[in-house]
């Protein structure tokens, strides 16, 4: 499976892996009480009933815990298990990519080694490279994600379009569904880690479609973002902006709108990871959802999805309440925890003996994983978590005027270079 491919660096991402939402924020702070638990989490929608279940499943335990947007929890989390004010348990990405990963967070000592718990020999291999540094395990990755289309059903059918099979009829289908007043696609990227989730499911085709080694090169500085299909990929994505795929002013549209437009029909669809999909359901209980390979190509044999292992759970290395904290993560990554998580957030579980059902929405990612037609998120092999913000930060650049796609690739390069 290519899912789990491994690489100098990690092997599978992630942004993306994410599931923004906004709450009372991050700053939880460490509680030496042992019945009490303090979690920050970026998995709104599915943790709660994780907790719900962790607490039923442990008399008398309490989990004080609080749930932010992606962007916002990375911008703390650090400054917290600098000063001593970071939760027991927080959400921590696999690899490298973003300030809340594995690698960065790890690398100081800011992670308890979990290298010790049971259900850490079985991840896969290629779930270890992204859960581990220096051969020491830090992250319970419990879920697989993938990011595509999803398509609301319902507004397709009362719109009399269908979902586009090649690039041409993308742009068609963006032309058709704009000219009915129903744009196909949402886009929030006022919240900007949206931005690369577009660009990903491109590139993963234009890319890594066409050389299977583009990360090894990439690593070994026979090639670079500039001078590579990542420039054909960038150009998608802006054409798709001209030709009216999404709704007006995507950069004024939160991630939490954009779930709003998709749920409700006022677009056709969204370009999103399958997490959405229960949020989109949490929106309209009534509605179905299906998540599809974006169309890079005119050639469907040549498609790739972008999938990787989600974002997992870390334990502060200077937890009072060690204890605790495993029982929790050993919950999230038992058959019972894990069944209970996939299942509301519509992830594919990390371990095969889960027992989670996987959401019929998900048929065709399940698919592409079986025919080793995916790739991993791109910024979980890159050497720092600089490359993807400078990534994040120039796309909204590009999408408000004040840059273009060359300065982009190039400032990405010049970070890249520069390594861990």
């Amino acid at each position: 499976m290519r899912l789990f491919r491994t690489s100098a660096l990690a092997a599978a991402l992630t942004v993306a892996l994410v599931v923004g939402a906004c709450s009372s924020g991050t700053n939880a702070g460490s509680d030496s009480d042992s019945k009490t638990l303090t979690l920050a989490s970026v998995d709104q929608g599915s943790i709660e009933e994780v907790v719900k279940a962790f607490e039923a499943a442990n008399p008398g335990v309490k989990v004080r815990f609080t749930t932010s947007g992606a962007d916002q929890y990375q911008q703390q989390i650090r400054t917290q298990l600098a000063s001593g004010t970071a939760p027991d348990v927080m959400t921590v990405w696999p690899g490298n990519g973003n300030p809340g990963a594995t690698y960065v967070l790890a690398k100081p000592g800011y992670l308890l080694d979990l290298s010790d718990q049971p259900w850490a020999a079985k991840l896969p291999t290629g779930l270890k490279s992204v859960a581990q540094y220096q051969g020491k395990t830090y992250n319970a990755v419990f879920g697989l994600n993938g990011i595509g289309a999803v398509y609301n059903e319902q507004a397709l059918t009362q719109s009399g379009l269908k979902a586009p099979g090649t690039w041409t009829e993308l742009l068609t289908f963006c032309r058709a569904a704009a000219a009915k007043g129903t744009p196909a696609f949402a886009l929030g990227i006022q919240d900007n880690w949206v931005n690369q989730l577009a660009l990903y499911a491109l590139a993963a085709t234009v890319v890594f479609g066409a050389d299977k080694d583009f990360d090894t090169k990439l690593q070994s500085g026979a090639t670079s973002f500039a001078k590579s299909p990542w420039t054909t990929a960038m150009a998608k994505y802006q054409e798709m902006d001209k030709t009216g795929c999404f709704q007006k002013n995507p950069l004024g549209t939160s991630y939490e709108a954009s779930q709003d437009l998709a749920a409700t029909g006022k677009t056709l669809g969204i370009i999103q990871g399958n997490w959405v999909v229960a949020l989109l359901k949490g929106k309209n209980p009534s509605g179905t959802f299906t998540l599809k390979a974006l169309p890079a190509t005119d050639t469907p044999a040549e498609f790739m999805m972008p999938a990787a292992a989600g974002a997992g759970y870390g334990v502060n290395a200077k937890t009072k309440n060690k204890d605790l904290a495993l029982k929790f993560v050993n919950f999230v990554m038992s058959p019972e925890g894990m069944k209970v998580f996939n299942t509301k957030q519509g992830s594919l579980p990390s371990l095969s003996d889960s027992g989670a059902a996987v959401d019929p929405a998900f048929t065709e990612l399940t698919t592409y994983l079986k025919d080793n037609r995916t790739v991993p998120f791109m910024d979980q092999l890159w050497p720092n978590a600089k490359v993807q913000q400078t990534m994040l930060s120039g796309l909204q650049e590009i999408f408000s005027g004040q840059s273009t796609s060359d300065k982009v690739l190039a400032a990405m390069d010049a970070d890249y270079k520069a390594g861990a």
